[in-house]
């Protein structure tokens, strides 16, 4: 899709240099019949360089590149009026380029949840301004040794502890175990003390653009998903998602920022040497999941029976989710799982639906 956007800007633009070429009499002869001027000729180039300099711009992935583009449909569509005979044809371009413009300025609304995300990252940024110290081996004394041992193998020890962590991540999502994936993108901040989770989805279905806006702040969790920026696919929230999104939080703690695990308000229990049992309280939720570990110290997989399954907002199923993860890198000086699912089991067997790998982590941003 991206690529045949490019394509049509790009030969979009290079028909409007026609109009350049024949008012300076640089083609003879020239495809257009209508007496065009050289000052008209400059427009016509301008729109030949708004459309091609926003296809290079759609290539580099820049948000803002609907602007010129835009901006050089509206003036193709002037220049196409003065020479009506000759470039009608133009006209269809133009309707069939203003279906991505459209979407994209949508996007960058003050309604999108783009616009929301950064509103909510910048707002609660600013709200919380701890200096964390370091994090030491009198913090982890009361964790059960294997977790201590996974604190030591993420090289937590003796760096910053977590106020904070930001992240970008690539993957793919499905709706059904029958349903192919969609490729997405998702950003993430989610904030230590008190807990807090941002997290921002974008994806495409059927070709047409969709994001979801995960935001758990205070007591209460919502999740909404958009089509276009217009449409409202869901809209859930309620205590099925307050419950939800506190399991989601402690899987966050585990494998992206496992030095909170220092946190005084989760109750372990100690399954066997490579498994725990971590409960956990928060805005008046209590959830509980059994998460093991591999002999290196390494965290396998996380598992909760205390997550809902919801596909509308409006009806939900609680069922056991697992997020087993792999791959694990250097990221901001720690090691992380590059790579992991989230997984739900149906009766019927395991569906995967996500797909997640980290592309980029920073601890205790300031902006």
């Amino acid at each position: 899709m991206k690529y045949l956007l490019v394509a049509l800007l790009v030969i979009h633009g290079l028909i409007h240099l026609l109009g350049f070429t024949k008012a300076f009499g640089l083609a003879q002869p020239s495809p257009l019949q209508a007496a065009i001027s050289r000052p008209m000729g400059i427009l016509w180039l301008a729109a030949a360089l708004l459309l091609a300099g926003s296809a290079g711009l759609v290539l580099l992935a820049v948000r803002w590149w609907w602007v010129p583009a835009a901006l050089g449909v509206v003036l193709s569509q002037i220049l196409i009026f003065t020479a009506w005979n000759d470039a009608k044809a133009g006209t269809i371009a133009n309707v069939i380029l203003l279906v991505p413009i459209v979407v994209a300025a949508l996007a960058a609304a003050p309604w999108s949840f783009r616009s929301l995300y950064n509103q909510e990252v910048a707002i609660n940024l600013a709200e919380r301004t701890q200096q964390p110290r370091l994090l030491t081996a009198a913090d982890t004394a009361h964790l059960p040794l294997v977790v201590q041992r996974y604190l030591a193998f993420v090289g937590a020890m003796d760096k910053p502890q977590v106020a904070n962590y930001r992240l970008r991540f690539s993957g793919a999502l499905r709706n059904s175990p029958e349903s192919k994936w969609m490729p997405m993108t998702a950003h993430q901040q989610s904030f230590a003390n008190p807990p807090a989770r941002l997290f921002w989805v974008e994806s495409a279905l059927f070709g047409i653009p969709f994001d979801a806006f995960h935001r758990y702040v205070g007591p209460e969790a919502t999740f909404r998903v958009r089509l276009a920026s217009l449409l409202t696919m869901v809209d859930a929230h309620g205590a099925e998602m307050n419950k939800s999104e506190t399991v989601t939080l402690l899987n966050d703690m585990f494998i992206l920022a496992p030095a909170t695990l220092i946190d005084q308000s989760i109750r372990w229990e100690e399954l066997d040497p490579l498994t725990v049992r971590a409960t956990w309280t928060n805005a008046g939720n209590t959830i509980a999941a059994v998460v093991s570990f591999d002999d290196s110290g390494a965290l396998v997989n996380f598992v909760s029976d205390d997550r809902y399954m919801t596909a509308d907002g409006k009806t939900y199923a609680q069922l056991r989710w697992s997020t087993p993860v792999d791959d694990w890198r250097d990221f901001d000086g720690r090691k992380l799982p590059a790579r992991g699912e989230t997984i739900w089991t149906l009766p019927g067997g395991e569906f995967a639906y996500g797909r997640f790998e980290i592309q980029a982590v920073q601890y205790n941003v300031t902006k």
